[in-house]
């Protein structure tokens, strides 16, 4: 597998946002699939060591169980994006009940308290698994729909945390937009990968910004 976004893609499907385009030394760091206790506040808490700024990707359903962790982040001053309620797969649904679902996940961070954070980090949506219809695209027209340029592969059991570590590091540039998650199942990876990403690249003289 591929830690890099087949070069092709972006092609396919320009509506997405894969990679943003600048010169200067900046990585978009994004966490999918929380807030969950424990790997969530280990990325908090990291982040902050390096003054670093990320996207968090949340599914309501995690949200509606973990208000605390959610608050967390938002008060952190990092960036809240859609990711489905229920972690939906695109392809698998149709339209109709795929923006239901998206929705509902908008009606939840609400419900927890996101309007404190600015008006904006509502409008950023991250398809699960990255599969998503065309029409479930034209559908979101208010969001922006974010892919990504690096994926760390930490929720794979069949990579090594040095795998994990070793191809984020190779597969990286300058304005990639690089997916860790901050789940259970990838615990184990993310918690040795991403330290020791984010030291190796701040001693390049890289940030870390939010989308």
């Amino acid at each position: 597998m591929s830690f890099r976004t087949p070069f092709f893609l972006p092609w396919f499907y320009p509506q997405l946002v894969w990679k943003t385009d600048t010169p200067e030394k900046k990585i978009f760091l994004t966490f999918d699939d929380g807030p969950v206790p424990g790997p969530t506040e280990f990325v908090l808490d990291t982040l902050k060591n390096f003054h670093a700024k990320a996207t968090f990707f949340c599914i309501g359903d995690n949200v509606r169980k973990h208000p605390d962790v959610f608050t967390k982040i938002v008060d952190d001053g990092h960036t809240i994006g859609n990711h489905t309620f229920n972690h939906l797969k695109g392809w698998s649904y149709s339209t109709s009940d795929y923006i239901d679902n998206v929705a509902l996940c908008a009606t939840q961070f609400k419900a927890a308290g996101l309007p404190r954070a600015p008006s904006h980090v509502q409008q950023l949506f991250r398809p699960p698994y990255g599969r998503i219809k065309i029409s479930q695209i034209k559908a979101l027209c208010n969001y922006r729909v974010i892919m990504w340029d690096v994926l760390t592969h930490d929720y794979a059991k069949s990579y090594s945390p040095v795998h994990c570590l070793a191809g984020s590091l190779k597969a990286t540039r300058p304005g990639s937009i690089v997916v860790f998650h901050d789940s259970v199942k990838a615990e184990r990876n993310m918690k040795y990968a991403l330290p020791r990403y984010l030291e190796h690249f701040s001693e390049k003289g890289f940030s870390f910004v939010s989308l």
